[in-house]
């Protein structure tokens, strides 16, 4: 291999899982692969394990013949990805290498699914490879992008991203000089040759400065700045004068004070930051919005921002685009924040607090909803409706009426969010609401979700627990789905009533103190292969003509039985195959 020039090439490593049934993986490397020769004129193979490296009895041979001819090492991080021997050998080649060459750059990750291994420090800590990845520094967040097509602006504006870093690496690559390799120690004991992680061409040991353009495009500069200072430090006054004298792009620095005027952010790209300490920055108002955003991108980070009239006034108004709305405090009499009209926002690290309702998601409103505290409000926390379609992900919603309110044809994905002690129901699906919801905690209310007027809804994998009277509650033509859900220590887990229906497979319902299923009032669910145990009266109570499809369930080791059925839903019941 000495005195050839070395491909410019990549090898994305990931667990094979992780490639959906429409090998959007794939899709992603062909794409980024077919970007990079755009814009550098050359073919620019990136492997993938799975089409380019034949695993067999010479696989290890072939897959370390690969990886001498990488320059970048792509990993997609998952969960999965860290439980995978093959991957976490992939990467710790490229760790073991980056060691030996001093550097810390050859790792360019793909965040792909959100991980807790990487997000917890107690956990990361605990593993070497996730501490590795954590301390790079340098990854593409791909979370959010995973749910949107490739057609997408948003993701081909991402794709084009990274493929301009690394035409920029392979420049300064290409213009670097050679450094001196020194000679090995001779006390070193050398391993053997079978035994080394990866054996890199000796050009490619040269590129130095290759990780260091994939922290970033090179010809990056800082946007021009305004600074807003009530003390006459700065450049303005007020919030308003710094947005009417800005320029598309720039950033408004907001000092320490108390700004009674509510925002208008009609100019794209617009950065409003508060400086210091997130109590000391406010901004508030009466008679409008306290932030009216209006254009297609920008962002506002750590500000406290109150909107004080009694009218139909709000918080956050984002009625178009894509405002990143980052670390602010959010208050109203009326909505703290709304989004409608089909605005896209990301809202992350917010505290959305003691209005009529937190976030409302309406008239197509879309949206990714992260790590948000959001609490206080006295209808709901979250009220989805009219097509709304948002993602929560790792929210904290409490202390309101209703967590999560979901009607009128509202939609949205649900996961991993703490939803507890709300004095009705954790999440309410209503009026055709037809929402995900996916390993949340939901707890500590009256009810932890009620599906009832036609509502619908998919059920995976949460645990419901510790809820006053029922874990589910399905009624008035509720008809969801639930799916490997742990419900327990509440009255009763499920309870179905008023011609509610619902399909129950794979749920585990243990620890209520009446009944695990209650059906009544002609309530006709079907259930199939549930565990529905350890409960204080018995595994499926039906009365007052309920009906249902019950086969192929565990309903041993209850207090008072498998069934307590009344005569007049005899008629209605299949049972079959059901272990009592």
């Amino acid at each position: 291999m000495k005195g050839r020039k070395p491909k410019p090439a990549a090898f994305m490593s990931y667990a094979h899982e992780d490639d959906d049934r429409f090998s959007r993986l794939t899709q992603f490397r062909e794409d980024l692969s077919a970007e990079v020769q755009r814009q550098i004129g050359e073919e620019f193979p990136i492997f993938q394990d799975r089409k380019d490296i034949l695993w067999g009895q010479n696989g290890k041979v072939q897959i370390k013949e690969s990886l001498d001819e990488v320059i970048f090492l792509i990993p997609i991080i998952t969960p999965s990805f860290f439980k995978s021997p093959c991957c976490c050998r992939e990467l710790q080649r490229f760790l073991e290498r980056e060691k030996e060459l001093g550097r810390k750059d050859l790792v360019l990750s793909v965040y792909y699914i959100d991980c807790p291994l990487l997000n917890d420090k107690e956990n990361r800590t605990g593993n070497e490879l996730a501490q590795a990845i954590f301390d790079h520094h340098q990854y593409e967040d791909w979370r959010d992008l995973r749910f949107e097509p490739f057609t997408s602006p948003q993701v081909g504006k991402t794709l084009a991203r990274l493929a301009a870093q690394i035409r920029d690496a392979l420049d300064r690559v290409q213009a670097s000089p050679k450094p001196e390799v020194p000679k090995p120690d001779a006390d070193v004991t050398r391993r053997p040759a079978e035994d080394m992680s990866v054996s890199l061409p000796q050009e490619i040991e040269s590129m130095g400065e290759i990780g260091k353009a994939t922290k970033g495009p090179s010809a990056k500069t800082e946007p021009p700045t305004r600074v807003v200072d009530p003390m006459h430090h700065g450049d303005h006054l007020t919030i308003t004068e710094a947005i009417e004298a800005a320029d598309p792009g720039d950033r408004i620095l907001v000092r320490p004070g108390l700004y009674n005027e509510g925002l208008v952010i009609d100019k794209p790209g617009l950065e409003i930051i508060g400086e210091g300490n997130l109590d000391d920055v406010v901004v508030q108002t009466a008679d409008m919005h306290a932030l009216l955003f209006k254009t297609t991108m920008g962002r506002v980070a750590n500000l406290t921002l109150r909107q004080m009239g009694d009218g139909n006034w709000f918080g956050v108004d984002i009625a178009q685009g894509r405002l990143e709305l980052d670390g602010c405090d959010i208050t109203s009499q009326s909505l703290s924040c709304a989004i409608h009209s089909g605005a896209d926002p990301r809202l992350r690290r917010n505290r959305i607090h003691d209005g009529k309702v937190g976030i409302s998601v309406a008239d197509n409103g879309q949206g990714v909803l992260e790590d948000n505290d959001i609490f206080g409000n006295t209808l709901a926390g979250v009220a989805i409706t009219e097509g709304g379609n948002p993602t929560l992900r790792h929210n904290r919603i409490h202390e309101g009426k209703i967590g999560v309110f979901v009607y009128v044809n509202g939609q949205g994905v649900l996961e991993d969010n703490d939803i507890h002690d709300n004095a009705f129901v954790g999440v309410a699906i209503a009026e055709g609401g037809n929402p995900t919801l996916r390993h949340n905690h939901i707890h500590d209310g009256k009810i932890g979700v009620s599906v009832s007027e036609n509502g619908q809804g998919v059920l995976e994998d949460n645990d419901i627990f510790g809820n006053a009277y029922s874990g589910v509650g399905i009624g008035e033509g509720g008809n969801p789905t639930l799916r490997r859900n742990r419900i327990h220590d509440g009255k009763i887990g499920v309870s179905v009533s008023e011609n509610g229906q619902g399909m129950l497979e794979d749920n585990d319902i243990f620890g209520n103190a009446l009944a695990g299923v209650e059906i009544k009032e002609g309530g006709n669910p079907t259930l199939r292969h549930n565990h529905i145990n350890k409960n204080g009266g018995w595994a499926v109570w039906v009365y007052d003509r309920g009906g249902g499809t019950i086969e192929d369930n565990d309903l041993r080791g209850n207090a008072a039985g498998a069934w307590h059925i009344s005569p007049d839903s005899e008629p209605n019941l299949i049972r079959a195959r059901n272990k009592e």
